[in-house]
This record gives structure tokens, C-alpha cells and sequence, in this order.
């Protein structure tokens, strides 16, 4: 691997952050899960690619949402279900069980950090492997719901191209796809017949209460935060590093590109988190 020639002294300032704080709060993004074929939301600039997300309100209002949604999650999930953790996320889980640091924020919803084996994460956002059925709350497994979609609805398995164009997977776990005006029958919660929704907190949601107390305890906690992967557009990440600023906490990060908060972040290292973590062991 080639090095850029500002790395190893990046790397040397970085291994010092980790020694001389004791408790390293770490704040994952997008980013870091783009080597294990996930795609990310935003380009180098922070700006997001693609069609907008989905709101939660439409999705719980709108059946049209709901089955545009579940169409499209059942073409993207194959990535998600066979995504493995990376160097990036290995490295991290090792060095939490050497005791460099504290504790992982997560804002991805891949699940890949606790596969990596990283013990006390907080998943923000969620986690897509599981589905919830909005009213009796029964979180049904993902892949379960898959092998239903695939049985139910078998015009829409595709082992190749559709008409030459792979659907392109999203962060979020569905695809770029249209429908155009192909049956799809969507799944319901086996217990009550309700609505389900990908255990997820959808743009336009509120993180749970709970949720939000228990990463904001972290944060007050730690004595540094070091920011991964995660350009921090969205405020429910941007906020862990208003937090730490407010308190004279320092902050790193590590990530190609921009962030909304590099006027707040002390040590910047733009290299992509695969490239960094694996040498700060």
C-alpha cells in the first residue's frame, strides 16, 4: 500500500490522541462501510447522491411509499445480507478489547460492527437486519421477510440485469428500481397482519428517547471523540461533535472528504478509514 507522505505522520499524531485520552468515544459513517460494498450517501463535498430518501411520515401515510419501498428493499438487501465486516471495522473491535477505545456511535444501520465483534456499540440510526411491524412492535429477522418477498412475489427475482441495468443498491438497504406497474404483493406482520417497517429510523423520524440518552451519556463520559468515516451533514452525528467542542473535548477524523464539522476538528486525516485504522493497532 502506498502511503500518502503526510500519512505516517498523521498516524503517529493519531496513535498519540488514543494514549493521552483515556476514554475515546468513536462516531462511525457511511464511509467506513464502503469496503465492504456498501455505498455511501455523499460525495467527497458532502453532497448526496442520488433520489431522496424516504420520510418516515410518508412511508407510515402512504401505502404507494410502502410498496415502492419494500420493491426496492427486496432488490438492494442481497448487498446488505452478504456485506462482511472490513479491516476498517475489525480493527476498530480490536481496538476496543485492548482497551484504546471507549465506545462506538454508530449512524450506520448495517449491523457490521457487532459482526466485527465490537462489544459496547450504540446503533443510532438502527439496524436493518430487523423488521418491525408498527403495530404490535413484533421485530420480525430481515431475512426473513426476503425469503417471503422472494416466494410471494417471483417476477421480481432477478439473478442478473433487469432490461441490461442492475439495480444500484443504496446505504439504506433498498435500490434504485422502479416498478413500472409490475405487481407486488408486500409482506405484513405475521402475528397481526400490520404494517412493517425496517427497523430503521427513516429521514423525518425521531431517534427513541432512550436511544438518544444513552449516546448522549457516552458522550458526556469521554474525554475525545474520534470521528470515522462520516462527512456529519446529518445532525444527529454533527451534534456528537457540538457536544465534545462545547466541553473542550478534542476531536479527530478520519475521512476522505469534507465534514460539517472541520472547523471544529483538531486532527484531520483525509484517508479512508481501511487505509488508517488497521495501523493505529
Amino acid at each position: 500500500m502506498n502511503l500518502h507522505p503526510h500519512l505516517p505522520a498523521q498516524i503517529d499524531q493519531l496513535q498519540t490522541f488514543l494514549h493521552q485520552h483515556r476514554r475515546v468515544l468513536v462516531l462511525t459513517g457511511a464511509g467506513l462501510s464502503t469496503a465492504s460494498g456498501i455505498p455511501d450517501y455523499r460525495d467527497k463535498d458532502g453532497v448526496r447522491r442520488g433520489r431522496a430518501p424516504i420520510q418516515g411520515p410518508d412511508f407510515r401515510r402512504d401505502v404507494a411509499v410502502q410498496r415502492r419501498y419494500w420493491a426496492r428493499s427486496m432488490a438492494g438487501w442481497p448487498v446488505m445480507s452478504k456485506a462482511a465486516p472490513n479491516i476498517g471495522h475489525h480493527a476498530l473491535a480490536e481496538l476496543e478489547a485492548a482497551g484504546r477505545i471507549d465506545a462506538i456511535i454508530t449512524q450506520n444501520v448495517d449491523g457490521l460492527h457487532y459482526k466485527a465483534g465490537s462489544q459496547n456499540v450504540i446503533e443510532l440510526h438502527g439496524n436493518i437486519h430487523g423488521v418491525v411491524c408498527l403495530a404490535c412492535r413484533t421485530v420480525h429477522p430481515r431475512a426473513e421477510i426476503q425469503a417471503w418477498l422472494a416466494r410471494e412475489n417471483p417476477h421480481m427475482v432477478h439473478t442478473g440485469p433487469v432490461d441490461g441495468v442492475v439495480p444500484e443498491a443504496r446505504p439504506d438497504g433498498d435500490a434504485e428500481l422502479e416498478l413500472n406497474g409490475q405487481d407486488f404483493r408486500m409482506p405484513v406482520c405475521s402475528h397481526c397482519g400490520g404494517v412493517l417497517q425496517p427497523d430503521v429510523i427513516f429521514f423525518g423520524d425521531n431517534i427513541p428517547v432512550e436511544r438518544t440518552a444513552r449516546a448522549l451519556a457516552l458522550a458526556e463520559q469521554a474525554d475525545a471523540l474520534l470521528v470515522v468515516g462520516s462527512s456529519l451533514m446529518v445532525f444527529s452525528g454533527y451534534r456528537f461533535c457540538k457536544l465534545a467542542a462545547a466541553a473542550g473535548k478534542p476531536i479527530a477524523a478520519i475521512n476522505l472528504g469534507k465534514t460539517r464539522a472541520d472547523d471544529l476538528i483538531g486532527l484531520k486525516v483525509e484517508a479512508s478509514a481501511i487505509e488508517v485504522l488497521p495501523l493505529l493497532l
